[in-house]
């Protein structure tokens, strides 16, 4: 089978945005390699894909250099042409203000959020380079603009992946190579249901009454980056929900 569109690489694959973004590309005739930490969930989302393409699944934690390398070692002469790579590994844990936060979880944010991007983007680029073409697409967020009580780390860690991706196109500038981020506002995924270690209740609250972004709606903005014309990079792409805005400065009142 002869391969006329690229092959595209989705981090945090088993759920959310990345198994809608999976679901988008495979349906569009892309071949597809997915990794995440739930191999189970990738298993079963292949029987959701069309398997006349190309599909590729490998149980990987972005946070591990030697296990990316293995798994690029591992990965099959036919898929090892990958032309877009999307960054989607990421999660927020906890929404306690700073001095009560747990520091374990500082850890595991900067850890996903920022050096697995960076460790994945490092050993998938060389591909892109030598084929002097290519796309990186970082799933960022609002919180990189724009902070809220007990988001800190987490919204550091999204400013983050907001000024790499600036500075990456910067030094990629010449070689052919597109970077793009988006950043959504609330969308309803395991988002919530992960920040809150699998309080079902809090998680739920987080969208009751509201219409937010859903996981398809991701996946169709990120495809619709990637296949614009390749004179054409969109460099950063805030969206949110309708139902959601800024909201005015809190101020407190205060004696002093």
């Amino acid at each position: 089978m002869s391969q006329s569109k690229p092959i595209v690489l989705i981090t945090g694959a088993s759920a959310g945005f990345g198994a809608a973004m999976a679901k988008k590309y495979n349906a569009n005739g892309h071949p597809v390699i997915l990794t995440a930490r739930r191999f189970d969930r990738l298993k079963k989302l292949t029987q959701e894909l069309d398997s006349n393409f190309p599909i590729h699944i490998a149980q990987l934690d972005v946070t591990q250099k030697n296990d990316i390398e293995q798994f690029i070692k591992a990965l099959p002469m036919t898929m090892r042409n990958i032309g877009i790579l999307i960054n989607n590994a990421g999660l927020a844990l906890g929404l306690s203000s700073f001095q009560n936060a747990d520091e374990l979880d500082f850890e595991t944010m900067i850890n996903t959020n920022i050096k697995g991007l960076i460790y994945m983007t490092k050993r998938i680029l060389p591909f892109m380079l030598n084929n002097n073409m290519g796309h990186i697409v970082n799933i960022g967020s609002i919180a990189a603009n724009w902070p809220y009580p007990g988001g800190h780390v987490y919204c550091a860690t999204k400013a983050f992946v907001q000024q790499f991706s600036r500075t990456l196109r910067c030094d990629l500038q010449g070689k052919n190579i597109r970077v793009s981020e988006i950043e959504p506002g609330m969308s309803q995924t395991e988002f919530s249901l992960v920040r809150f270690k699998g309080d079902e209740v809090k998680a739920n609250e987080v969208y009751a009454g509201n219409s937010p972004l859903i996981a398809e709606d991701i996946a169709n903005i990120v495809y619709f980056t990637t296949t614009l014309p390749p004179h054409i990079n969109i460099n950063t792409l805030e969206v949110m929900p309708t139902c959601q805005s800024w909201a005015p400065l809190s101020i407190v009142s205060q004696s002093l």
